[in-house]
């Protein structure tokens, strides 16, 4: 049996905001699912808009937010490597993974809202009933994405993501360009949450979102499950 193919795509952009601050990729949203995924066997391939270097907030680096796969993450020369060498998005066919994960971070914000490559890529997953998984802030990826009716596919779909609260309580409401749970509320979506930083994950059809890095190791285990649960399906025989 060939092995899984994931698909991560994060986002190139550092800066955040008008602020002198950086941002990027919130890494416990990228090393809780690197390691679910590489110890399940799955073949990763990693794509940001601009490919190259993946940019890490800062803050996601500390000690203070640290957890047992992060700082495993940081001092993994394989994995560092990994996200030293993201290919292009706009190089990446959809035809050749089994999946996509989009990582959170502040930076999806600026480069993965709206980006053409994303929406091709992500409506390619769709159209082909694959899974499409994002936690945090990556769901953002999703606010652009059209049905074969020509409809948001957000509409009334059930999902979660990084919520008003959560951004009020890091201090980001005035930075960000928009308020991520507020967006999906008027695009249509049925949007919940939970309390703020703590699990929670959502699933409709092939859509799979978790509300924050908390969620992430459930988003990444119920795709590899899911993966899994297809793949072991007999063919049908005509």
């Amino acid at each position: 049996m060939n092995p899984l193919k994931i698909l991560f795509v994060t986002t190139s952009h550092e800066q955040l905001g008008d602020t002198n601050y950086r941002t990027g990729v919130w890494l416990e949203e990228l090393a809780t699912p690197y390691y679910i995924f590489t110890e399940a066997g799955v073949e990763l391939t990693i794509a940001s808009p601009n490919g190259g270097p993946v940019p890490l907030d800062p803050k996601s680096e500390s000690i203070i937010v640290a957890t047992q796969r992060t700082k495993r993450f940081l001092k993994d020369e394989v994995a560092m490597n990994f996200i030293s060498n993201s290919i292009p998005l706009e190089a990446i066919k959809a035809e050749d993974f089994d999946t996509v994960f989009l990582t959170g971070g502040h930076g999806p914000m600026w480069d993965i809202a709206d980006n053409k490559s994303v929406k091709r890529l992500l409506e390619a997953f769709n159209n082909d009933n694959k899974p499409i998984a994002s936690v945090c802030h990556g769901v953002v990826g999703l606010l652009s994405l059209q049905g074969d009716d020509g409809e948001l596919l957000i509409r009334g779909k059930h999902l979660t993501a990084f919520s008003n609260s959560e951004e009020e309580s890091a201090g980001l409401t005035k930075v960000v360009p928009f308020l991520l749970e507020t967006r999906l509320i008027s695009l249509g979506a049925e949007y919940s949450k939970a309390a703020n930083y703590t699990g929670h994950v959502v699933i409709d059809a092939n859509i799979i979102t978790g509300q924050n890095a908390a969620s992430s190791e459930e988003v990444a285990k119920k795709i590899v499950a899911l993966l899994k649960e297809v793949k072991q399906k007999p063919m049908l025989q005509t």
